[in-house]
């Protein structure tokens, strides 16, 4: 327990690879803070498994972060996935897994939380435990060993990765992390009794911590899981989420880390709100984040005056799961249009519903002469699609939409789809390429220009755990690769519009390996260690992913088991199969997810099915609010914004 830098060895070698600066450390508003000598000092490691470029915008990393170095008693770094070029170094050299903050060993930390956003960074995982010495399986490490924990929405469902962790924290983690300090600091206090299993025995017996060790998983003679079965009397049969409420007692980041090096996201993001019940079947981060809970209007103008101040930053996005859906985002707006006006600050709202979006709202976000294109997330091609998510969106609140942003001097719209939704059928994917043509032909009627543009991005739907569509069958990469041929093939034989069409999708493959991922139990985890342990790593970057790969360890892991791939992927559940993550309460009440799968199935058949919105109507019984004692918690509060000072 050291805390010795590794900088030393690492530095001579940094000339060697790619993008050194990522590894270099030192942005601003990061914290080193002394390691010490006093073992009531609780360290942590926190970890987005991805490269540096896509991990340091993350805000669950960068939120905790700054909540735990702002505690006396604590420290807490960061670590990033570390390109195969530089693990070759370090494993040729000995040179551990360190952070970028004060280059220390992630050994020496007493706990590595990893914040998964998507499954295929598991095998990144794996690479940065192997690069550590910490043992893979979490039933071989020792009292010296971290805990190592997940969370994040991928930890709504663990199962895969069970074998590699010691706990999972499922929801919010604000007051999560400090809940687990504070476990850790009696237990290091009192001479670490117990050793390993009691101060994971003490976090699983508070009910918000999910330790996989304490639990047993039994399959039946078909290969289902027939039943998971707590192992230690303090475990709980079910995990709760945790929520945080009231947000504006939260206004985290207050210090936004500056990149050194570039990243995916440079802004200052404010999260104006968390939570979503707009009901879209396909959605787990709006199931999984219920109840809606917003930042007061004055809380946010705050937040980006501090966050501009510390950072430098000249672009805000205020974020959420549907930005426009706040209460009072008009007069959010209109203030922070009217304090930032004639300063090089622009503002953007990153994800923006069609029924939610207007020219008041979008001018006042361009107002500092900044138009970049708009982006729309129809997600069904077809209107029968969109009722069978509850999208419910028509083709002529699209054509209105686009039609006032082209008016008012837009250029470029860009529009997401999804391509295997359950019971879409071919014509409902050639339907998108019908609508991009009306939108192209509606910008250039409205505007009298011909230099509209319109980009059609689409990703391939993957069935998620506590979502309506958990039980669903996912398609197959064929089929999914079929149908996006054959929607190419008719955009680009437009000779009217298809040059104006601007089209970008994946192929069906990463789908299918993200279904077993996600809808997978801990069969699977053999299956992750056979992949890194044949060179699997970034699996989220297509020059990085292969396939095959993933096949031929699967084919070997599953065998004997009396299931496959297509088992986890394409198979359709039914009611009474016991789920992997049934034991892990996200607050949803399964007959609830169960009745609006139904639902799905019966606007697919033409009934005219709509949940609506309970932010605006009567609770329609998803459980939540009751379960988890929470409610909705949204304005308007009556404030208005004023500007702190003339710009």
């Amino acid at each position: 327990m050291s805390g010795e830098s590794v900088f030393p060895r690492l530095e001579p070698h940094l000339g060697r690879v790619s993008k050194p600066i990522q590894y270099v450390g030192g942005e601003l508003n990061s914290t080193v803070k002394d390691w010490g000598t006093d073992d009531s000092t609780v360290r942590w490691a926190l970890m987005y498994p991805d490269a540096y470029e896509v991990g340091l915008p993350n805000q669950g990393v960068a939120i905790l972060y700054e909540i735990l170095n702002e505690r006396d008693g604590v420290l807490a770094e960061r670590t990033y996935s570390v390109w195969p070029d530089l693990e070759a170094i370090m494993r040729e050299n000995g040179i551990p897994q360190f952070t970028v903050d004060a280059h220390r060993s992630v050994r020496d930390f007493d706990l590595l939380g990893l914040s998964f956003s998507t499954e295929l960074g598991y095998t990144n995982m794996l690479t940065a435990l192997d690069l550590a010495g910490i043992p893979l399986h979490a039933v071989d490490r020792g009292i010296d060993d971290p805990i190592v924990l997940a969370g994040g929405h991928a930890a709504f469902n663990p199962e895969p990765i069970a074998d590699f962790l010691d706990a999972a924290v499922l929801g919010d983690g604000e007051e999560a992390v400090l809940a687990i300090t504070e476990v850790v600091r009696e237990w290091k206090a009192e001479g670490r009794p117990g050793g390993r299993v009691e101060v994971l025995r003490r976090l699983a017996v508070s009910g918000n911590v999910y330790v996989p060790r304490f639990y047993d998983v039994t399959y039946d003679g078909a290969g289902s899981i027939e039943a998971v079965v707590p192992n230690h009397p303090d475990a709980p049969w079910r995990v709760r989420k945790h929520t945080l409420m009231d947000l504006d007692a939260w206004p985290y980041p207050a210090k936004p880390l500056v990149p050194l090096a570039e990243t995916v996201h440079e802004r200052f993001s404010v999260e104006i709100f968390r939570g979503c019940t707009r009901g879209c079947r396909f959605c787990q981060a709006g199931m999984i984040t219920r109840p809606v809970r917003e930042r007061s209007i004055n809380t946010i103008g705050d937040m980006v005056e501090n966050g501009l101040t510390r950072s430098g930053f000249e672009e805000v996005g205020l974020l959420s799961l549907s930005s426009a859906d706040h209460t009072e985002i008009g007069d959010l707006a209109t203030g922070l249009a009217d304090r930032y006006e004639g300063s090089n600050v622009s503002l953007s709202l990153p994800s923006t519903r069609v029924d939610a979006f207007n020219i008041t709202l979008a001018n006042e976000f361009s107002r500092n002469g900044r138009r970049s294109g708009l982006t729309f997330a129809p997600e069904g091609g077809s209107e029968r699609m969109r009722k069978v998510i509850n999208k419910m969106v028509t083709e002529d609140d699209l054509i209105r939409t686009v039609a006032a942003a082209y008016s008012h001097g837009w250029r470029q719209v860009k529009l997401y789809f999804m391509c295997g939704l359950p019971t879409e059928t071919d014509e409902d994917v050639l339907a998108i390429a019908d609508l991009a043509k009306r939108v192209i032909a509606t910008g250039r009627e409205v505007s009298g220009r011909n230099d509209i543009r319109c980009t059609v991005s689409i990703g391939g739907f993957v069935p998620k755990p506590h979502t309506p569509f958990q039980w669903a069958s996912q398609l197959d990469h064929e089929t999914t690769d079929a149908r996006l041929q054959q929607l190419r093939d008719v955009v680009r034989a437009d000779k009217r519009f298809g040059r104006a069409i601007g089209f970008r999708y994946h192929d069906g493959k990463p789908g299918i390996v993200e279904g077993l991922l996600s809808r997978g139990d801990r069969r699977v985890g053999g299956i992750i260690e056979e992949v890194w342990r044949d060179g699997g790593r970034f699996d989220g970057w297509s020059e990085h992913f292969s396939y095959d790969r993933w096949m031929a360890a699967a084919a070997r892991g599953l065998e004997g088991t009396g299931v496959d791939v297509d088992w986890f992927t394409t198979r359709e559940r039914g009611y009474d199969e016991v789920l992997p993550w049934d034991h892990l309460d996200s607050g949803l009440d399964k007959d609830w997810l169960w009745g609006d799968w139904e639902d799905a199935l019966a606007a697919a058949d033409g009934e005219d099915i709509e949940i609506e919105d309970c932010r605006w109507t009567p609770c329609y019984d998803c459980g939540v609010c009751p379960e988890m004692g929470t409610e909705i918690q949204i304005g308007p509060t009556g404030q208005k914004l004023l500007p702190l000072s003339v710009v």
